[in-house]
């Protein structure tokens, strides 16, 4: 049987708001809205079937993902395979290309699109049970990659809203290099058990009908709420975040999940473009990407 291949794209979130920490679990409760980007932001996923598990990993950011046995597409694939007895498997070969702790969920694609792959290979209808348990067992940004279109996350991320018609929007994705892990953003938020986030009231704005312009209408009052504390951690998420907004035609800078990526969104493709290339000659070291997020 021949290899098969999936995109892994990079997971945005538009909006993120924290409501609070659960007080059963400690938990942080969300609401997001996410989108996905296009091909050029994003890894690629190939399995070719075989007796046994097993994945190389190669590509620009290949070091920094770290061991491939506790790479997040070798726990998918064996949490799927606690659940479907038999499961055929074989060898994945992952070509990372996104940055690694980066707050677009990388890792969290990557092992989606291992499910997705598994999935095909075994014949697994997309909505069999079983991808879910294992995507839910696996990380919390997990589902809402599992069927990469713009929808509402919920909750620690096991809460996954029906696809959203959302128009595309251009945007360019910057991160300056800096990895910054989650659990110290959410130490910095400063949240305990039981405590609701003083915004937590605030309601998700109605995302029906219209273009990228009243999408972006929409959202722009909505928040990050781990942007603040995420400033904390990594200071140079607010130089990234003043190089988008200084461009001409950017409509709205934020942070995407506790960063250290962050989008700018666009009114026309080209100028899109235009500051992606303008941003990446003046911060040779940053990733710098435009693309269209849907």
């Amino acid at each position: 049987m021949p290899a098969l291949a999936t995109r892994a794209p990079a997971k945005i979130n538009l909006t993120l708001h924290v409501l609070g920490r659960r007080p059963g679990d400690g938990y942080h409760a969300l609401e997001s809205l996410v989108v996905f980007a296009g091909s050029n932001a994003g890894d690629l996923l190939t399995l070719e079937p075989g007796p046994a598990l097993d994945l190389a990993v190669t590509g620009p950011t290949a070091g920094p993902a770290g061991p491939t046995g506790d790479n997040l597409v070798m726990r998918a694939a064996r949490h799927l395979a606690a659940e479907v007895p038999g499961l055929a498997v074989g060898r994945f070969r992952l070509v990372k290309r996104l940055p690694v702790a980066a707050g677009i969920g990388g890792g969290s694609s990557d092992a989606a699109g291992a499910l997705r792959l598994l999935g095909r290979l075994n014949g697994l209808a997309a909505d069999q049970p079983a991808l879910m348990a294992a995507a839910r067992r696996t990380g919390a940004d997990v589902p809402v990659c599992l069927d990469p279109r713009a929808r509402m996350m919920r909750g620690a991320g096991e809460a996954v809203g029906p696809a959203l018609a959302l128009p595309a929007v251009p945007a360019v994705l910057i991160n300056p290099g800096v990895p910054v892990e989650t659990a110290p953003v959410f130490r910095a938020l400063g949240l305990t058990v039981g405590q609701a986030h003083p915004l937590a009231a605030q309601a998700h704005p109605d995302l029906a009908g219209g273009g990228p312009e009243a999408l972006i209408a929409r959202i722009a009052p909505a928040r990050n709420d781990l942007e603040a504390p995420a400033l904390t951690v990594a200071p140079v998420i607010g130089d990234t975040l003043a190089a988008l907004r200084d461009r001409p035609d950017c409509r709205l800078a934020r942070m995407s999940g506790s960063g250290a990526t962050v989008f700018g969104l666009f009114g026309h493709r080209a100028s899109a473009v235009a500051a992606a290339r303008a941003i990446a000659a003046a911060h040779p070291g940053w990733w710098v990407r435009a693309t269209l997020l849907r």
